[in-house]
């Protein structure tokens, strides 16, 4: 017997995402910790945008525990924090979500990670999700995070979001699908 083959995803979100679904607040009202909107774009390969893809994050609180029970720091987690969010893109191949700053998980061997968001990316050409992360440009931890070290010193740059000059609670951040400037994904 063969496999049946898989399919490409989309583009169909807009229409089956309902406008309800769309989960923009990680945070919720009285969560700990620094407070901060993040834009995250989806762009192919010629940088236009994909205005009709899903991102999906999730992410520990400001203490680094993850709001999920196989986290062996669950029972401290921050009642107000979800740690979870999902969205369609708009028009501009964006969404726009409201957050607080991440601590530091541990690793499966107990080793300190930098601050990140987990991201899949959902979106037309994809056979399955893409998986990646969001560091923060200029942490300390990312020095000696093992999983942006793996990554090559010249493509670092396409895993960190980008703090706003003028507001600095916003941070952005590029999803490049392909082409010179493509995200790093993960094989997972």
């Amino acid at each position: 017997m063969q496999p049946t083959p898989s399919q490409t995803i989309g583009p169909f979100f807009h229409i089956a995402l309902p406008a309800n679904e769309n989960i923009a607040h990680i945070a919720g009202p009285g969560a700990e910790g620094d407070a901060l909107t993040l834009i995250c774009r989806v762009l192919d390969a010629v940088g236009a945008p994909a205005d009709d893809a899903m991102i999906e994050l999730w992410q520990a609180d400001a203490s680094g525990v993850y709001n999920h029970p196989d986290d062996p720091r669950y029972a401290d987690h921050d009642p107000a924090f979800h740690g979870f969010a999902r969205m369609a893109t708009n028009a501009q191949g964006a969404c726009v979500f409201q957050t607080v700053k991440p601590g530091r998980p541990a690793d499966l061997n107990g080793a300190m990670q930098a601050p990140h968001i987990n991201v899949s990316v959902f979106a037309r050409g994809l056979m399955k999700r893409a998986a990646t992360r969001i560091y923060f440009e200029g942490d300390p931890a990312n020095a000696q995070d093992r999983v942006l070290s793996c990554a090559p010193e010249q493509r670092r740059s396409t895993l960190l979001a980008h703090r706003d000059a003028s507001q600095p609670s916003l941070w952005r951040f590029d999803l490049h699908l392909a082409g010179p400037d493509e995200t790093i994904f993960f094989a997972i």
